[in-house]
C-alpha cells in the first residue's frame, strides 16, 4: 500500500456472544499483506473490545477497521451505558484485563463520546508488511 493510501471498513454485529468471534473473522479477514504478528494482536483486542460490548454494554456493536502505509486503527463502538475503566492489575480475578491489554499492546488508544448516547473505544497499532517474496 503507498502512503497516500488508506482502507477502511465497517461491520455491525448484533448482541450476541457469537458476535465477538465474528468480529475477530472480520478484523482479520480484512488485514491482507499485513504482519501475523500484527494481525494476532489486533485480532486478541478487538475480541477484548467487542466482548466488552456484548457483556457489559449489553448492546450490539459498529466494528471499524482503517490502515495506511503504517498504521492500523480498529474501533468498536456500542449503545451501552458507562464508560470502560481500566482496572487494577488483579493476577486473582477471572476478568477485566480486556482494557489493560488493549492499554499495554497498542500503540495509543481510547474512549470518544459519539452523538445519540454512543461511545467508541479505539486503539491504534504499527503495521508490519509481510514482503511478497515471504
Amino acid at each position: 500500500m503507498s502512503a497516500d493510501q488508506t482502507s477502511r471498513v465497517q461491520q455491525a454485529f448484533p448482541h450476541d456472544a457469537r458476535s465477538v468471534r465474528d468480529a475477530r473473522r472480520f478484523v482479520s479477514g480484512h488485514l491482507g499483506q499485513v504482519d501475523p504478528d500484527v494481525v494476532e494482536l489486533a485480532v486478541l483486542l478487538v475480541s477484548e473490545l467487542a466482548s466488552n460490548a456484548v457483556r457489559h454494554a449489553n448492546s450490539e456493536f459498529e466494528v471499524v477497521v482503517a490502515t495506511d502505509a503504517a498504521t492500523i486503527s480498529v474501533e468498536v463502538t456500542d449503545s451501552g451505558p458507562g464508560l470502560p475503566q481500566v482496572q487494577d492489575r488483579d493476577l486473582l480475578l477471572p476478568s477485566g484485563r480486556g482494557l489493560q491489554l488493549v492499554s499495554d499492546l497498542s500503540r495509543e488508544w481510547g474512549i470518544r463520546h459519539e452523538a445519540g448516547g454512543l461511545k467508541t473505544v479505539w486503539f491504534t497499532m504499527t503495521l508490519g508488511v509481510v514482503s511478497e517474496a515471504s
